[in-house]
């Protein structure tokens, strides 16, 4: 069976989706950033700041492929996933890919970003991160599916996601 790997913007609701998808299908929930910070026994914001983006961008690649070896999983990402192509390929081997595109201005009113290391000290950063990352997103998406934020668009992303899934793995 299929993974679901969902990719987009740091804030644009991966966690809530992939949450939401496995209860939904039944599916283990595999999120990379979690599967990290629980590895290296310390948060995403600890190891940007102790050990640099570089570091933090390997672990995210071993636990890409990690991940990509399961079969019938929800896999949420981190928004940076798609800098290497190698993580990509790992996750689309075995999943459909769904880009969350969420807009910046959206995020920024919606999510906190203490927890999110390249944009805490600058919001204004995140639409820089939105421009060089769209093309990378909308590459590796089988399916882009818009969150503009809050319980009904979160809803139909929901329905959306398992409509194209069940379409796809019949």
């Amino acid at each position: 069976m299929k993974n679901i790997v969902l990719i987009g913007l740091s804030g644009c609701g991966k966690s809530t989706l992939g949450k939401r998808l496995a209860r939904r299908l039944r599916m283990p929930l595999l999120d990379t950033d979690a599967m990290i910070a629980e590895a290296e026994g310390r948060s995403i914001p600890d190891i940007f700041a102790e050990r640099g983006e570089p570091y933090f961008r390997d672990l995210e690649h071993a636990a890409c492929l990690a991940a990509s070896e399961a079969r019938g999983a929800v896999i949420a990402t981190g928004g940076g996933v798609v800098l290497r192509e190698e993580n990509m390929e790992a996750l689309a081997g075995n999943g459909l890919v769904f880009f969350i595109g969420r807009h910046p201005s959206r995020i920024l009113r919606s999510a906190s970003l203490l927890d999110r290391p390249l944009v805490q000290d600058d919001g204004k950063r995140l639409y820089r991160l939105y421009a060089e990352r769209l093309p990378l997103y909308r590459r590796w998406a089988d399916m882009t599916i818009r969150n503009d934020g809050g319980r009904k668009s979160m809803a139909r992303c929901l329905r959306r996601i398992l409509r194209y899934f069940r379409q796809h793995t019949d």
